[in-house]
């Protein structure tokens, strides 16, 4: 099995660009996840968002959790659970409008830093997509303005902890699954590994690294380049030892986005399938059903539903 990809963003300022150019390029066509170092986000600013994340799941996340887990009777479970998964989660929304300040139980000192990570990573979400564009051979900015509903993209983390899990062979941290939409971008534990992506048949490890950035590709990325890079299948493995840390930021379409194959790709490829074009709510309005089942079900879905939509035909003009 080859190396995972990782990408050094630094490179990308010097004569070794064509070379990360190409990596990236080979990583969303043929992964769908690279990990990112040396990029833009302060060591600094991510050292103070996973000490305070873990000391707030210490202070009032941990005890809920046992609490949850004691309630279902998952410690006593005797044959695979495949309803509930291992970890213990809260969401924070930043756009089109933010919800850090009404999230209960969060110091007003980890609510502040909170802000300035997502800002941070938002930044980092938009360069990444006009990297993508770079590679596609489209205009730059293309992907966030096909991003952009009447109010902006929709920006959201997911912050997530999984405690040890006695028996990891029942449970799943998190159940295998595509992500929805655009670009996923993951601070995740640098010790305690766990995430693994399923290339050609395999489940292959995500390599934990020290102030790295996960990056991969959700569905719409898939529809606009009209399977040219693909989302992937992913899971998280429980562990027996050690509580991992994942912070996942996820930059989606705005609801009310209309999601489609770029025209200007489509005329290049010779590929006769042409993915559906559809409202990115109501994509997610079918996901939030099936989001644990394969995905090609739901583009089938959306083509169907597409002769149904008064959003005009795809033009290759």
């Amino acid at each position: 099995m080859e190396n995972f990809p990782i990408v050094d963003m630094e490179k990308l300022n010097g004569e070794q660009r064509n070379v990360i150019m190409e990596k990236i390029k080979d990583a969303c066509e043929n992964w769908g996840f690279f990990e990112v170092v040396n990029h833009t986000i302060s060591h600094e600013l991510m050292d103070t968002v996973e000490r305070m994340t873990k000391q707030h799941y210490k202070k009032t996340m941990e005890q809920k959790f046992k609490e949850m887990v004691e309630s279902k009777g998952l410690v006593a479970a005797q044959s695979e659970v495949n309803d509930i998964d291992w970890e213990s989660t809260f969401h924070l929304r930043h756009r089109p409008t933010s919800n850090i300040s009404e999230i209960p139980d969060l110091e007003d000192e980890y609510r502040t830093v909170m802000k300035v990570f997502a800002a941070e990573i938002e930044k980092l979400s938009e360069q990444l997509l006009d990297l993508l564009c770079e590679n596609l051979g489209i205009e730059k900015g293309y992907l966030k303005k096909a991003f952009h509903g009447k109010n902006g993209p929709t920006f959201g983390t997911k912050v997530s902890n999984y405690p040890p899990c006695p028996m990891p062979n029942l449970i799943k941290g998190l159940r295998a699954h595509t992500d929805a939409g655009g670009i996923v971008l993951l601070f995740q534990d640098d010790k305690v590994s766990g995430l693994q992506l399923l290339k050609n048949g395999e489940w292959v490890d995500v390599p934990p690294m020290k102030h790295s950035i996960v990056v991969n590709l959700g569905d719409q990325l898939e529809v606009i380049t009209n399977g040219k890079y693909k989302s992937v299948m992913h899971r998280v493995i429980a562990q027996t030892d050690g509580n991992r840390m994942s912070i996942a930021s996820f930059y989606n379409p705005g609801s009310d986005a209309v999601i489609y194959p770029a025209p200007e790709l489509l005329n290049k490829q010779e590929n006769s399938t042409t993915y559906p074009k559809f409202v990115f709510e109501d994509y997610m309005n079918l996901y939030i059903k099936v989001k644990f089942q394969e995905k090609e079900p739901r583009f089938e879905a959306m083509k169907a539903m597409e002769s149904t939509l008064n959003i005009g035909p795809i033009s290759t003009a």
